[in-house]
């Protein structure tokens, strides 16, 4: 990987996070301006879930071991989990997944089929035992968090809830900037790691192969990539170096419904087996950051950018104007800062601003007639406008998650 390109070098200089052997290899803390990124990327996600119909909970990082047998973890995964903690007898793990926590979760209460599909999402955290030598900026880590989702419904119902997945993995991957690799139907290969159960694996193949088709993915198959307890579709990104890691997945699930007996109550009267469709639309929030990271150099699109608005004031008597702008910019909901003439001259701070999306000069023309003139990363500039007017247009924007910087062609003054 060029180093221009390297999200653990970019990450740093650019105070988004970074680490310290106190807390431990694998176990990276975000710094405000990664802070900024980290939430706003999950707010958009949480709002996509929302309005596609998710109800959200939250579940404990912690559970018994007998929890684990009982999905397959235990016996299927446990070299990836840290070793039991012995509690008052019980032996309790740190989760190396939230899928069976949903699945107590839904088994905690009676449902009729006209509640399903039902969908239960979180942004919750998990753990991996990664060993040391692959350990590396937020790509491999051992503390995740995952943007996931179960979804439980009929088997009438998968082939719609999986479409309707994928679909939201593309619109978020059109808002972050994110052009994927390839799409891929990762299968079971030799060896023992998966469940013995031909009769689900064949059916739920054959159910992921046809909602590949139908979407008109083109796609590889891929064996020894399947989860244990059944096949999926992963969404593959490369970074700078040309390296392949899986950013998004769906997973047709008939594993756990029936290890924990789950069931519903149909429209016959009798109880039925769900079918659980696992889905997340961006992956775990540290690989999806680093990829945006070397993706875009750190010049994130404006509605994920640190900070969205940088304030220039030509000398020290337009920091009053300055300032005004920046509340007008905090009560709009918009991330600016100021950088006033202590930090050096205006081609310096343009400079030290150069990743920043929008850049506000303020000079005396402008602060006596409320105006601004706008610098667009991309080296535009606008002719000077009032303030309201340029807060308008950055803010629909940003609202509308565009990785457009300006929405209509603006007239531009000569560099």
């Amino acid at each position: 990987m060029t180093t221009a390109h390297d999200h653990r070098r970019l990450g740093r200089e650019l105070g988004l996070f970074d680490t310290d052997p106190l807390i431990g290899a694998g176990l990276p803390y975000w710094l405000p301006d990664g802070a900024a990124v980290r939430h706003t990327l999950e707010e958009y996600i949480r709002a996509a879930e929302r309005r596609a119909g998710y109800q959200h909970v939250y579940s404990p990082v912690l559970g018994k071991r007998e929890l684990y047998e009982i999905s397959g973890h235990w016996a299927h995964y446990s070299d990836d989990m840290f070793p039991p903690m012995d509690l008052g007898g019980e032996q309790v793990v740190l989760r190396p997944s939230l899928c069976p926590h949903h699945a107590v979760i839904y088994r905690s209460r009676s449902h009729s089929y006209r509640e399903l599909p039902l969908r239960m999402a979180e942004l919750g955290g998990m753990y991996r035992s990664e060993l040391s030598g692959v350990l590396g900026g937020l790509t491999r880590v051992r503390a995740i968090q995952l943007n996931d989702a179960h979804i439980f419904c009929t088997l009438d119902q998968v082939a719609d809830e999986a479409e309707a997945a994928l679909e939201m993995i593309r619109r978020a991957y059109q808002a972050l900037g994110i052009t994927p690799a390839r799409y891929r139907l990762s299968l079971p290969g030799p060896g023992g790691k998966y469940v013995a159960a031909p009769e689900k694996w064949r059916r739920s193949t054959s159910l992921l192969a046809g909602i590949l088709d139908r979407s008109g993915l083109p796609y590889k198959a891929a064996e020894g990539e399947a989860a244990f307890y059944g096949p999926k579709i992963d969404v593959q990104v490369t970074d700078g170096a040309g390296r392949e890691s899986t950013l998004s997945t769906v997973q047709v699930d008939f594993h756990q419904p029936e290890q924990f007996d789950l069931h519903y109550i149909g429209a016959d009267g009798a109880r039925h087996r769900p079918v659980m469709v696992h889905r997340s639309i961006i992956g775990s929030v540290e690989r999806a950051v680093a990829h945006l990271i070397e993706e875009h150099g750190g010049a994130f699109p404006a509605w994920l950018a640190p900070t969205q608005l940088v304030i220039l004031p030509i000398s020290d008597t337009e920091l009053p104007n300055a300032a005004d702008l920046a509340r007008r910019c905090a009560r709009l909901g918009l991330r600016a800062r100021i950088a006033g003439p202590d930090r050096g001259s205006l081609g310096g701070r343009v400079r030290e601003a150069r990743l920043v999306p929008y850049q506000a000069v303020i000079g005396a023309k402008e602060a006596a007639g409320e105006h601004v003139a706008l610098r667009l990363r991309d080296g535009r500039r606008l002719d000077p406008m009032p303030v309201g007017d340029a807060l308008t247009r950055i803010s629909a924007l940003v609202e509308a998650r565009s990785t457009d910087l300006w929405a209509d062609p603006a007239p531009q003054q000569a560099s």
